[in-house]
């Protein structure tokens, strides 16, 4: 299981937030030092969210995505405010592994199926659930989605890779819902990446034993409440 330590930016500035809320966010830095450094613990994948074009629409953190992809030297997978081709084709272009795609997947299937075709394997989608239903625009909008619905439908599209978040846990330190990620894994047969909640080294081989193929792991390695290195040793076991 692929562990991604996780990076968000806003205003160019690492920060955590709390539940999707920008009005709850700890700032931890710079992000280029913050990727040197989990690179440097071993990381073989970094997970990287564009707050500020997730709400805006706005590519303003490119410049902070560059000097990432200069430092990490690892594959990154960027999402946050992706919202046609001509935005999957600009962060690819920059040397991204891959990019998220999730609001455009419940409004835009259309762009997630050309999207598939075009960049076979560079694009996976986010959904975000909250209490049992999909959420888009930064987890501000509520839909009727069904999240394992959702996914079978971004199947059928060509997609292979989800990244399954419960934004009621992310940021929050609570553990992470290992029986939606399982329910998930089970009925869609897809790559699932779990988020949101993961606390401590316990949660990493719960998730491992949902059948989750990866797990991203954001404010516990901020706090100290994980270590990166245990971790990528756990997601190995």
């Amino acid at each position: 299981m692929i562990i991604y330590p996780a990076i968000d930016l806003k205003d160019g500035v690492c920060v955590r937030l709390k539940m999707g809320d920008l009005s709850r966010s700890t700032q931890y830095g710079d992000p280029a030092g913050i990727a040197r450094k989990w690179r440097e613990q071993g990381a073989r994948y970094l997970h990287v969210v564009d707050l500020d074009a997730a709400f805006t629409g706005k590519f303003s953190n490119k410049e902070a995505v560059l000097r990432i992809l200069e430092t990490a030297k690892i594959p990154v997978q960027l999402g946050g405010g992706v919202r046609s081709l001509n935005d999957i084709k600009e962060r690819l272009s920059l040397g991204l592994e891959r990019v998220i795609v999730g609001t455009a997947a419940v409004e835009n299937p259309r762009l997630i199926e050309r999207a598939a075709e075009k960049y076979p394997g560079r694009i996976v989608v986010g959904i975000d659930a909250k209490n049992g239903r999909a959420a888009t625009r930064g987890w501000t909008t509520q839909t009727d989605e069904d999240p394992v619905s959702l996914a079978l439908n971004m199947k059928r599209l060509g997609i292979k890779t989800v990244i399954y978040t419960d934004i009621t846990r992310d940021g929050m330190l609570f553990g992470p819902n290992t029986s939606a990620v399982r329910l998930m894994a089970e009925k869609t047969g897809m790559e699932i990446i779990a988020s949101g909640g993961v606390s401590g080294i316990v949660d990493v081989y719960d998730i491992k034993k949902t059948g989750a193929r990866g797990v991203i792991i954001g404010k516990a390695l901020y706090t100290g409440d994980i270590d990166l290195k245990e971790a990528l040793q756990a997601g190995r076991k």
